[in-house]
Formats: structure tokens, sequence, C-alpha cells
């Protein structure tokens, strides 16, 4: 179904975000958009919003699946401005966000679906789950100008760190760390200082006065933490070829970056075992 805009969905169909999950899809350029939300449809989602420009062409049999609004993803602030506006029309249900050529990987997920993961999550009195953005990059930058590739596709096994996070008066936040690795580290003299980050809450329960900030973080200190205070807790992994694509269609990096791969490249298998054996992600108690 089609919505001219955010506000005119909000008024005709907010019955649709009564009942999660739902995912919300940014589409930023016309990449890998179908795959995208397929891959989220066959997760589990029970609703896909699809936030994109009226340029984008997928098949009727896909569009009749979403509900699509028009949207203009390009200028700053109105991905959290749109996500936010869901926030407030839909408390109590657990939504998602990404963007286009991002794929949300959690533990077990080929044979559970989400909306499983978030029954246990929960459970564990989490309404949250800290993810972590993967770079994903084509092998081959000659046969695959714009690094992507879902055949090719590859990642870093090794180069990710976190650091303590700290607050406005220099202190410590309880429980919460800045990660950092893949591309966004190795091409770091390209990448803007705010944007060097991998974590994102990308999953969350929405609840009245709850803020998404830019940085990918929430007003509510809890809901940014990686785990409660007494044991682990279940993350999940973003694979992502936006970074890539952005290195590589950039003028001020796409004529630097001849290829992406190096010692610690390995293909990426598509699968949840492999990023649990990398370490890129966490069971917590689910077994």
């Amino acid at each position: 179904m089609r919505h001219s805009d955010l506000n005119q969905f909000l008024r005709s169909s907010r019955q649709v975000l009564a009942k999660g999950p739902v995912a919300m899809i940014f589409i930023e350029d016309l990449i890998e958009v179908e795959s995208t939300i397929r891959h989220h449809q066959n997760a589990g989602f029970r609703e896909v919003l699809v936030f994109a420009p009226e340029e984008l062409i997928v098949p009727d049999s896909l569009e009749e699946t979403v509900h699509r609004i028009t949207f203009n993803s390009s200028s700053s602030g109105v991905v959290a401005d749109a996500v936010n506006q869901i926030i407030e029309a839909a408390p109590g249900t657990w939504l998602y966000y990404c963007y286009n050529a991002e794929y949300l990987f959690h533990p077990f997920c080929e044979t559970r679906t989400v909306g499983e993961l978030l029954a246990f999550q929960t459970e564990e009195r989490r309404d949250a789950m800290l993810s972590y953005v993967v770079d994903l990059y084509a092998d081959d930058l000659n046969q695959f100008p714009n690094a992507v590739s879902l055949d090719h596709a590859c990642l870093d096994k090794s180069g990710y760190y976190a650091n303590g996070r700290k607050g406005p008066d220099g202190d410590p936040l309880d429980r919460q760390l800045d990660f950092f690795g893949g591309l966004r580290w190795r091409f770091e003299e390209h990448v803007p200082q705010n944007g060097h980050k991998i974590d994102r809450v990308s999953l969350f329960k929405a609840k009245p006065g709850l803020i998404l900030r830019e940085n990918h973080t929430f007003n509510d200190e809890e809901y940014n933490t990686y785990s409660c205070p007494w044991h682990h807790n279940i993350t999940v992994v973003v694979a992502s070829f936006r970074t890539a694509k952005a290195l590589k269609t950039n003028a001020g990096s796409k004529h630097d970056v001849r290829s992406f791969k190096w010692h610690n490249t390995t293909k990426f298998q598509w699968n949840s075992q492999q990023l649990l054996d990398l370490g890129l992600m966490e069971p917590g108690q689910w077994f």
C-alpha cells in the first residue's frame, strides 16, 4: 500500500503499528532494495514500512506486501525524526530500523524468527537490543564498482574493539560502550568523526517519551546498555553495505579506495553461526 507521506500513513494506517515487530527500512539509493525488504520479511517482521523516494520501482507483488511511504532520507536528522514519530504512534510495540542494503541477523535466525527473539528478550525484562553494524563489501571493486555484491560479499573477521562511553559530566556510563571496527576504522580518514561507531540500538520497544537521537542512541540510557546488570544479553548484527557504498561513491574517497580486502578479510557466509563464531554477536542466555 502506498502513502503520500508519513503524516498520511499515520492518519490512515496507524492500526498497522498496534502489534509488532514492525520494521522500518529507509531507502537512501536504489541498490538492493528488494533483497533488503525480502530479508526482513523472511526474518518474521509482522509489518514492513518502506520509506522510499518516488523513483523507486519494485515488483507489484512485493509492493503489495509492505507499506510504502514517500520519503527523502538525504537530509540530516529526518530519519531520526521519522522513527520518533513512529515511536509516538506505537507505544508498546517492538520496532526495528535500518537502511537499504542492510540485513539483520540474530542468533539462530535460520530456525527462530525475530518474534521469538523479542519474546525471549521481553522475558529477560529488556526493552532494547544492541546491534553491531558489521560492514560488508564486494571482494572485487573493478567488477563491482559500487562495492555491493550479495554473492561476493566479504567482512572483516577481526579488528573490532570497544571504549568506555562517558556521559556529559565525563563519568563512565553504566554498561555502555562505544564499539569500533570494520571499514569505518580502517578508512577512518574518510569518515566524519561522529560516524566512527558501529553500535546501533536498532531493535527496541516504543514507549511514551522515548526519543531516538541522531547518534543512534536513546534518551533513556537503559536502552543504550549492552546487557542487564546480572548477566549477558542477546546482541544482534546488522550486516551492512552502507559504509562501503559511501566510500566508493563519495568524491573525497572513491579514487583513494582501490580495494577493501586485507589480511583479515573473509567471505561472508550469510548465516548466524559465522557471526557467533567471530564473536560479533552474543546469544546471552538463549540456547
